[in-house]
Parts: C-alpha cells; structure tokens; sequence
C-alpha cells in the first residue's frame, strides 16, 4: 500500500497549491459479456456493492485453481496465469510515462499475469542502440526488461472529434485484438493500482444484469478477431462525439453484467462530495461514509477531478484551492482526512513519475 504524505493536523486546513518540494518528497464489475467469443467486464456509473457478494477481494496465496471450466476459482489444480495479461495503450509519451508507473504498481503487488505495452511502432526500434533509444525508447525498454511487459507496436487509432483530449482513446480498443490471451484487462493509465486485482481473470461467465451506463476505465475482454473487427465497424460508424466508452455502450449495454465500482473503481472526486453523498460508491445509504476506510480497501483508483486538469499537467492556484474537499466535523473535531488524501494521490503520482520516468514537470 502506498504511504499518504504528510499528514496536517485534524484541527487546521491546508490551503494552497502544494509545492514542488512537497510533491517531489511526498509518497503517498461485476461485468460479465458473454458475447460470440468475447467477454468483456467494464465498471457501472451506477453501482450496487451488494452485487459483489460472489466475489473475493483476493484469492489465497497457495492453492489457487480453476473448476473445470477453467475460469472458477477452485482449491488444487494450479491456474495458468499465461493466458491472462493486464494491457496498456500508449498514444503520446506522457500516457507512455503512465503505463510504466502501472506496470511499476503491479509488479509491486505481486500480480502474475503477463503485460502487454501497444505502443506507437515509431518510440522504440529494437535493434537501436542503448545511446540511440531517446526518451520513450528508453521507457519503452524499461517496461520490457525491468517490468516484463511484453511489447506490441502498434497504430495509434485517430479519429476526428469534437473533443481533441479523447481523439486517440480509440486505441484502448486494441484490446479486443490480443488473441494471444483468453482474457485481457485494459486499464486507463491516469490510475494506481493500490492491491492485486489478478481475482477479475477468474470471474465465471453471469447472466446479463439491469441495464446501466458503462464506463472503459477498466475493461476486461476475451479477445477474438470476430469481436475485433465487429468494435473496428463501430469504430468506423462513429460520430464526432463518440469515443471508447460510447463504443463500448453502443455494442455492449443490453447484454453486460455490471462490476461494483467498490472497490474496483474508486475515483479520486468522490473524496470532494459531501459525507452523505457515498451511497453511489458505498452501494447503500445506511454505510458511515469512511474515507480512510474506503482508501485503504480500494484495488483501483482513477485520478479523475474534473476540473482539474490530468494528474501530470499542473493546476493553476486557484483550481486547486476552488476545488479542494471540504473538512468536516467527526467526533466532535475537524478532520480533513478527504483532503488529505486527495492530495495523496496527486504527490505520490508525482513522485513516482519522477523516479520511475525522471521527469519533473511539475
């Protein structure tokens, strides 16, 4: 688990944007689509943590197995982690720095299975030399040698759209192509992986659920080349408001079972609501909302702040102070525990950006 920065007392706020010197130093789905051959398991806008009954928060250590179906988790037999592989999409070199620190977190916690890096052909030549590579060669190398990824050129898929931030996100779709693996789980780069989450591979195909608007944060897909080319055609149809997620709702809202975002999918804005406004994320009204709590149980955390800018771009002053969580009164004191780790994730991005890319925007 990584560590919170400093922690201000419960009985003062803190105010202002913080420095370099204190980010720098600080540390800090139920979805089931069984569709042709392709499964795919993606995060609700909407949740129910109660859905999550017949899934575990980890397997044990020794002992993991598969039912004959080979996806069941099962005491004895041994699982083939082989067939699984957590992938990342690379469109430009500050989501190529990301996808590095994701692979950085989950060799941290231990994940087994594979990583596939899809990056631009163009960042790295293999035959290159060590003083040749330049900036992305070098992370590139670094994902593959220090981390295991397993490397897939690729070309990045464009579109024109009426929102340039997201014209490239078509490219998360790759995914659906790596018919290499049974199963795959794409997850957006703008996150931490805080605790293993390789339990989502084993899900068992599910019914379809209630209907619900479905976000790509987290996606897990067993890829086939028919399911590829029918998401290319999609692709292909799509507006110039559309991008991965309208995709993935157009093709997929009628016949997905959805994953609780507890604790799958915590956002970093729900630390900015009011203590009595969790029951999206908490799946009931009569939970006490718990912020340390909730952290500390979270396996995926999505640095999404709107609008704050993305995590490696700096905010202006006042964004920062007009949008920092509120403190508030429990058990008779202030505590600014939201803040607190709001600021948490940004620090401890920073950091690791620094150490494990070397740069130092902020």
């Amino acid at each position: 688990m990584v560590g919170l920065p400093r922690l201000w007392p419960t009985n003062q706020r803190p105010g202002g944007l913080p420095s370099l010197a204190d980010l720098c130093s600080s540390r800090k789905l139920r979805l089931w689509l069984p569709v042709a051959a392709t499964c795919l398991v993606l995060l609700s806008i909407s949740n129910r943590y109660d859905a999550l009954s017949t899934i575990r928060s980890g397997w044990p250590e020794t002992g993991k197995g598969v039912n004959d179906d080979g996806l069941t988790p099962s005491n004895g037999a041994s699982v083939d982690w082989s067939r699984f592989a957590y992938t990342q999409y690379v469109t430009n070199s500050h989501y190529l720095c990301n996808s590095v620190m994701l692979f950085e977190r989950l060799q941290h916690v231990g994940s087994r299975a594979d990583r596939v890096l899809m990056y631009p052909r163009h960042m790295f030549d293999p035959n290159a030399s060590e003083g040749d590579l330049g900036a992305d060669g070098f992370l590139v190398k670094k994902a593959r040698d220090e981390y295991g990824a397993h490397l897939v050129p690729i070309h990045v898929q464009r579109r024109d759209t009426a929102d340039s931030t997201w014209e490239a996100s078509f490219t998360k779709l790759l995914a659906f192509n790596q018919t290499q693996y049974d199963r795959v789980l794409s997850l957006d780069s703008d996150s931490t992986v805080m605790q293993n989450m390789d339990e989502l591979f084993l899900l068992p195909p599910c019914p379809v659920d209630e209907k619900k608007i479905l976000s790509s944060q987290l996606l897990l897909v067993e890829p086939s080349k028919d399911e590829f080319a029918r998401v290319m055609a999609q692709v292909d149809q799509a507006g110039s408001n559309d991008y991965d997620m309208e995709i993935i709702n157009q093709l997929y809202l009628d016949s997905a079972l959805v994953l609780p975002r507890r604790p799958y999918d915590l956002l970093s804005r729900e630390f900015r609501r009011q203590p009595d406004d969790h029951s999206g994320y908490l799946g009931t009204d009569r939970e006490e909302w718990d912020p340390v709590g909730v952290f500390n149980e979270a396996k995926f955390i999505h640095i999404s702040d709107w609008p704050l800018p993305k995590p490696w771009i700096p905010p202006r002053e006042h964004q920062w102070q007009e949008n920092q969580p509120e403190c508030h009164q429990r058990h008779g004191q202030e505590s600014c525990a939201e803040r607190e780790i709001r600021y948490g994730f940004y620090s401890d991005f920073m950091e690791r950006r620094k150490r494990i890319c070397g740069t130092t925007q902020w």
